[in-house]
């Protein structure tokens, strides 16, 4: 048997991963609520918004170490296994996340759940290094990425609708059976790499395989990855990681703390945020793939991946950059403020999915997880930071610091991108 397209059949099942992801780590924020909204998840443990913002910490530095982690995982044992391995995992944590008694078993299953969900990224960056020519790179990265932003439109009224029926507790035991059944079509379809898959046809392995580095050309199992001191030996390599220390922060911002913002500012209560949170998530959907199929049209007329990257990414920072000015003089309604931040996510998306393609650009196979991984890492521990300063700044003087602090951030993540990688193409010659 031949498959037409193969390619996109694998990318398809990651970018429902994504989507699950994002419904299971979206479920707490929506369930949330406070101490004083009936059956929410603070007013039936006795939990509040401090208690929020160390689960939610507690979530990123699981987070944070898992990308590290799971992104040499991903290069030892190939994405196949990662794959299972990390939803196997992150599918029974979100579960039993309907089992929890109060603050410490609440966090120990954050912590499971942020280990392992971490594992989608430096994964999906590997498998579309392995999948996909250089050119459709970032189209494929975008598609992946906007399964982030379906879960996230999915999510707010799918949730609220669950909890206003069932409760919490037994919604998360729907969302956490999607990722356990996931892994059957993953492993039925992705049975080996396109150098070796049985259903792969000879045009689109040749498609594939020719249209990748002369490194993933040469590449075979017994090619070893490069250690993390040898990659960072590259300055190249500290573009991924400073631009993702600056540009991660603006995207988790508003996924961690947009509902505690809708409840705080407007009073809206669960079935409210589950009715305005999805629309900005649409304009994330949009600039994911949008992004990513400017950057190919780029990259096809110029014949550079640098200028297809470049361009893509300094796009993506001006709307984010010119959405977060608005958010501070004008967004002063929930319907002003929900459109503004449909236009920061859109920006967000369009240039991080060619930020995320750029460890394929630089590296072979061997070593694009161990890059993937520990950029993500260190965007996540600049989130960590701004999770601890959102709950005392917000207190003390209003959440507009924080709209100010993480526009700053745009430039400077755009910046280290230009600065550090020159020229975007693979340092392995």
């Amino acid at each position: 048997m031949k498959f037409k397209g193969l390619r996109w059949a694998i990318i398809g099942l990651i970018f429902l991963a994504t989507v699950i992801n994002y419904i299971d780590r979206s479920a707490l924020s929506i369930m949330w609520g406070g101490e004083d909204i009936e059956g929410s998840i603070a007013q039936s443990l006795g939990l509040t918004k401090y208690h929020y913002g160390l689960i939610s910490n507690v979530f990123m530095v699981a987070y944070a170490l898992g990308q590290l982690f799971s992104g040499k995982l991903f290069d030892k044992v190939g994405t196949r296994i990662g794959y299972v391995i990390s939803i196997g995992v992150w599918g029974i944590s979100s579960f039993l996340h309907s089992t929890v008694r109060g603050f410490l078993s609440l966090a120990f299953f954050r912590t499971t759940l942020g280990l392992s969900e971490a594992g989608n990224w430096p994964g999906g960056v590997k498998s579309n290094a392995e999948w996909f020519p250089i050119k459709e790179r970032a189209i494929a990265q975008g598609l992946f990425n906007a399964g982030a932003s379906i879960g996230s439109v999915i999510a707010p009224p799918f949730i609220a609708t669950l909890f206003v029926a069932f409760g919490w507790r037994i919604t998360f035991m729907v969302v956490g059976s999607f990722g356990i059944l996931w892994i059957i079509p993953w492993l039925l379809i992705n049975k080996a790499g396109p150098k070796k898959h049985p259903w792969i046809t000879k045009e689109e392995q040749d498609y594939i395989l020719e249209g990748q580095s002369l490194a993933d050309q040469n590449a075979t199992e017994d090619t070893k990855g490069k250690s993390l001191k040898a990659i960072l030996s590259f300055k190249e390599s500290w573009a991924v990681v400073i631009g993702r220390f600056f540009l991660e922060p603006i995207w988790w911002i508003f996924v961690t703390w947009m509902p505690i913002y809708l409840f705080d500012i407007y009073g809206f209560n669960v079935k409210e945020v589950g009715m305005f949170l999805w629309v900005p998530y649409v304009g994330a959907a949009l600039g994911s793939i949008i992004g990513g199929y400017v950057s190919g049209k780029i990259i096809a007329k110029t014949n550079s991946i640098d200028k297809g990257r470049k361009t893509t990414i300094l796009i993506g920072g001006v709307i984010m950059l010119a959405g977060l000015i608005a958010t501070v003089l004008i967004g002063d309604t929930a319907e002003k403020f929900v459109a503004i931040v449909f236009f920061v996510l859109f920006g967000f998306q369009f240039a991080i999915s060619n930020v995320q393609t750029l460890p394929s650009d630089f590296f072979s196979g061997k070593s694009v997880g161990s890059l993937a991984g520990l950029g993500g890492m260190i965007g996540v521990f600049s989130v960590i930071i701004m999770n601890f300063l959102v709950p005392v700044i917000v207190d003390n003087y209003s959440y507009t610091p924080i709209f100010v602090i993480i526009g700053i951030f745009v430039p400077l993540g755009v910046g280290a991108i230009y600065y550090f990688a020159r020229k975007i193409e693979s340092v392995e010659k």
